[in-house]
């Protein structure tokens, strides 16, 4: 099939004229070519001029809306009437209809198409498949879905049709979707939910090329991986069971890299009810082999590194003996003893960031960013150093080349409210990632959350009794923020803090209305000399 500019077509005129030309014998110098037929480029161009130019528009369409009213109009009026279901270009031209519905529905693109949205257009009939392109998505698993979609969709409908095509919840569920850097090999980036994905993809592409070779990668394209990002410890009993098992490799991920508190024995009996979730019964056949494989997957690496042959060996046979008493257990059964033991530490599902205090001597720490309050904990033990609740914290983010957190301190005694701030050195990706965690758990404070008691009400949200209430003539149709807070508050910690205020001013005048604040405008330089 012809590309978009198919070098066949693009001297067809001038070969004719300069042929005719050689024939005259008006170009004595040039170089004789073998006579061609005439041909009417103009009134009687090739088909595949026309496939070429549906194609131009096939991509046009899904990046911009045209502003002018009338010139829209024709556009609508000329997609109306060619299309047809018989012919090629009738075919796409039924595409760019729905392909318009779609932008002037969602809004125009940031960028310039991607290689893998040019190459998805070229190379079929877009307006065979509703959802013309296609891309993997890779869970914490091992396993990945393919998802379709389109010039126009947007993170957040991809995230959607993910769910529902793998068995979780929507978006209220805390996970969401990351890239990889095209640079960076250890480096994620979180999606947000109301940019385009194509528009995702045509950034990485540019950044890949800019920053790497200069060339296109044929071989390298973006990985987009579905993991869990914001926990809610009071949802646990809404979660699916792929949503159960996929967390459970997350924290296992965690666990081998040191990043969960946990003794030699229990990382051994953790790491027997993964094995058998991700290989099944134990097979005495091949018993070195599957328990070796198991140890490097689940065993963490610090209980392994040091171990000689003779130990290594006693550490297998130790694993083989747990693997094999679990014989017969489901998947199920696994995901829930190992979730149940894992819930016990008071951070799990928080997100642990690396850093280095500024203000103690102190080497390095881990800052756990939870969904009420922000610890900073011990490097080896991971014991808790200190909590700020987000009720006490005035303003966060970066701050030069640190992470600042200034948060409040009342004295009850002279009902004063003291201002400390904290510095954290640690990289950018780093303090950009930290700086949108905490705003969307602050945000997340102010909205009611699936299964959070109702204000003065044992009634929880979502429940067929507060859809009732809600449909009574005179019910109370929504709760301030404030006062979300202050119950959210009350049934996460059994206390009613008096910084809701602060908290809902901090939100509503430190975030900005997109709800992530600019890392490079959330703490102005002139901050730090205050």
């Amino acid at each position: 099939q012809l590309l978009l500019c198919a070098t066949q077509s693009l001297f067809t005129c001038d070969t004719q004229q300069g042929s005719v030309a050689q024939a005259n014998g008006s170009s004595p110098t040039s170089i004789q070519a073998p006579t061609v037929p005439p041909i009417d480029c103009k009134s009687n161009p090739p088909t595949y001029t026309f496939i070429q130019g549906w194609q131009l528009l096939a991509l046009a369409v899904s990046l911009f809306v045209p502003k002018n009213s009338r010139l829209l109009w024709y556009l609508k009026l000329h997609l109306s009437r060619n299309a047809d279901s018989k012919t090629e270009c009738g075919k796409y031209a039924a595409y760019c209809e729905r392909a318009l519905e779609r932008t002037m529905q969602n809004g125009g693109r940031e960028t310039k198409p991607s290689r893998m949205e040019v190459l998805s257009i070229l190379l079929k009939n877009p307006y065979h498949h509703s959802l013309p392109h296609a891309i993997p998505v890779h869970m914490m698993n091992t396993t990945y879905q393919v998802v379709s979609f389109d010039g126009s969709t947007t993170i957040e409908e991809f995230h959607c049709t993910l769910a529902q095509e793998i068995g979780c919840r929507d978006s209220t569920n805390g996970f969401t979707l990351f890239s990889d850097d095209p640079i960076e090999k250890d480096l994620e980036h979180y999606l947000d939910p109301q940019a385009k994905l194509c528009d995702v993809i045509s950034k990485w592409e540019t950044a890949l090329r800019e920053k790497g070779s200069g060339k296109f990668e044929n071989s390298r394209v973006i990985q987009l991986t579905y993991k869990n990002r914001l926990y809610w410890k009071h949802a646990a009993k809404l979660e699916t069971e792929k949503e159960r098992l996929l967390l459970c490799y997350q924290v296992n991920l965690q666990v081998v890299q040191g990043r969960f508190p946990l003794s030699r024995d229990l990382a051994l009996e953790l790491a027997s009810l993964m094995a058998q979730i991700d290989m099944g019964d134990f097979a005495s056949d091949k018993s070195k082999t599957n328990s070796l494989q198991a140890l490097d997957k689940f065993y963490p690496y610090r209980y392994r590194d040091a171990l000689n042959q003779e130990g290594l060996k006693e550490l297998q046979e130790l694993l083989s003996a747990k693997w094999a008493l679990l014989r017969g257990r489901s998947i199920l059964d696994c995901v829930r003893i190992y979730l149940t033991c894992a819930r016990k530490w008071p951070f799990f599902g928080a997100a642990l960031f690396q850093a280095k205090p500024r203000h103690s001597d102190q080497a390095m720490a881990w800052l756990a960013v939870s969904e009420d309050a922000l610890s900073v904990l011990e490097l080896s033990s991971m014991a808790t150093i200190a909590r700020y609740p987000y009720s006490s914290v005035m303003t966060f983010g970066g701050c030069q080349d640190d992470f600042m957190l200034v948060v409040s301190a009342e004295d009850t005694l002279q009902s004063v409210s003291n201002e400390q701030k904290l510095l954290f050195a640690m990289s950018k990706p780093k303090i950009l990632e930290i700086t949108l965690l905490i705003a969307d758990y602050m945000n997340a404070l102010g909205h009611t959350l699936p299964g959070t008691p109702q204000m003065n009400t044992l009634t929880r949200n979502g429940s067929h009794r507060s859809i009732r209430s809600r449909a009574l003539p005179g019910s109370l149709t929504g709760t301030p923020a404030h006062n979300t807070l202050n119950s959210h508050a009350t049934h996460a910690n059994n206390t009613l803090t008096s910084h809701s205020h602060t908290l809902n001013s901090h939100v509503s005048h430190t975030l900005s209305s997109h709800g992530q604040p600019d890392i490079l405008k959330s703490t102005p330089d002139h901050q730090r000399h205050k």
